[in-house]
């Protein structure tokens, strides 16, 4: 049995996936925590992939492997390959005036959607680099080269391969760095930087200069099946693939094809698209990502998914799974009671003071039961909403994350999305498509779930309708 490692390097922890080549069929796993914050060293990072790796019982075996990591964190290193400063995440918002002065600098909105396929946001790594460049000039000054997460473990695992010693999680922590110009990275975690265009497939070093005052070196962008190193690994040759970013990775391990449409919740929620062609919204709901496969992968975020469930589940005094059986007691549409879920604030729409509210509310419709339906219609109609930012009429919908566990929510998706939503069974999907794309180093993988399931329903426009009504009446 050929065997393939994938690693999901996330916010909070790193995952590690040991499976078969040909098939699939996982063979042993192990994770470590991150630690909190906005802001961390990558040292952790490294720290937790190796307790991940001796966790999932070391890499004997393995003959390829792929790290799959948050997108948009800016790591920097110096000329020695040290790192300059704690890497800042993509959720640190520091950087948030950054993003309003780069977009107004390059014209607006839509020069940046032309340039590189998204609007910056605080969350980019162009963003950070201005950020540190104007607060932190020494630290920018000692900036040699920048690469994301990924990037980074990526290298990492390279510099501990190359020194030829089996895994050994003390003896790999200190490994030896690579040079710089050996940083790698894919198109789909390069794309989620502001300075790299999906649709021309090159750095847009103009845009980092004017960012951040120079060009340091930057990883180089591999194909789909390119490798990043091979290395003596004890007795045998372990290939390291691409990598890529968690969402893109997501779509390789739910079986995405173009076409297909991935709604993914989450506390908040993530609607991406497999798509043929590169997409460029001035608006900024969109952004217009590359995919793990040389096609694209346009993403819409809202901010309020599985939250959802668990306030309206805390306001009704039951657990996740009473929900569920309560909102299935009432009819499609509630009777008119619709729920906007704007709980945090939204960012499709942006609308980032909003409040959430309830509407329609009768004495027939005061019941637990109609509450209960009512916020699955709502926080699905959110992520309707996201799909139609899209621009696109999916053939399919996968619906994955936390929430969907739920059966009200698989039952109830079909109404307000009007197509079929196919739900496959709950995994590692970040971990699963590292996994997958390192088997494509290897082999033509063939892995296939048995236990997907599918969902349809009559479409309810009504609920849509109702739901568009009440987001026109909501207080900030």
């Amino acid at each position: 049995m050929t065997l393939v490692a994938g690693v999901d390097s996330s916010t909070q922890s790193c995952k590690v996936v040991i499976r078969d080549a040909e098939t699939g069929a996982l063979v042993r796993q192990g994770r470590a925590p991150h630690p909190d914050g906005t802001e961390v060293h990558p040292s952790h990072w490294w720290a937790a992939l190796l307790r991940a790796i001796e966790e999932a019982g070391g890499l004997d075996g393995v003959a390829a492997i792929s790290v799959a990591g948050q997108q948009h964190g800016m790591v920097c290193l110096d000329e020695s390959g040290n790192v300059v400063r704690d890497a800042l995440l993509w959720n640190d918002t520091r950087s948030a005036q950054a993003a309003v002065d780069l977009t107004a600098e390059l014209g607006g909105p839509q020069a940046w959607a032309d340039a590189v396929g998204s609007v910056p946001v605080a969350s980019f790594t162009v963003t950070k680099l201005r950020w540190l460049a104007e607060h932190e000039p020494g630290n920018a000054r000692r900036t040699a080269a920048v690469c994301l997460p990924h990037d980074w473990l990526t290298w990492r695992l390279a510099g501990a391969l190359a020194s030829g010693a089996p895994f050994d999680r003390e003896a790999w922590q200190d490994a030896p760095l690579p040079p710089l110009d050996h940083l790698t990275t894919d198109r789909g975690d390069a794309s989620g930087t502001g300075y790299w265009s999906p649709s021309m497939g090159t750095y847009r070093t103009d845009l980092l200069k004017a960012a951040f005052g120079t060009v340091p070196v930057l990883p180089r962008v591999l194909g789909p099946t390119e490798e990043a190193t091979g290395a003596a690994a004890g007795s045998g040759r372990m290939l390291i693939a691409p990598g890529t970013g968690d969402n893109m990775a997501a779509a390789l391990g739910v079986g995405a094809r173009s076409g297909d449409v991935v709604v993914s919740l989450g506390t908040s929620g993530t609607v991406f698209a497999v798509a043929e062609s590169s997409s460029a919204d001035p608006s900024g709901a969109v952004a217009g990502f590359a995919d793990a496969t040389g096609r694209f992968l346009p993403l819409v975020c809202t901010l309020n998914a599985a939250r959802v469930m668990d306030a309206v589940a805390r306001i009704a005094g039951v657990g996740l799974g009473e929900l569920s059986d309560l909102a299935l007691q009432a009819p499609p549409g509630a009777d008119g009671l619709t729920l906007v879920p704007y709980l945090e604030g939204e960012r499709t729409p942006n609308r980032p003071t909003a409040t959430g509210s309830i509407h329609g509310l009768t004495l027939a419709t005061s019941t637990p039961a109609h509450l209960a339906r009512a916020a699955i219609e709502g926080m699905l109609c959110g992520l309707a909403d996201a799909l139609d930012a899209l621009g696109m009429r999916p053939e399919r919908v996968l619906l994955i994350g936390g929430a969907a566990r739920s059966e009200a929510v698989r039952r109830i998706a079909p109404t307000v999305f009007g197509v079929p939503i196919t739900v496959p069974p709950p995994a590692e999907y970040v971990a699963n498509g590292a996994a997958y794309q390192a088997a494509t180093l290897l082999t033509t993988p063939d892995w296939r779930s048995e236990d997907t399931a599918t969902y349809e329903g009559e479409a309810v426009p009504e609920i849509r309708h109702r739901y568009a009504r009440a987001t026109a009446h909501i207080l900030d």
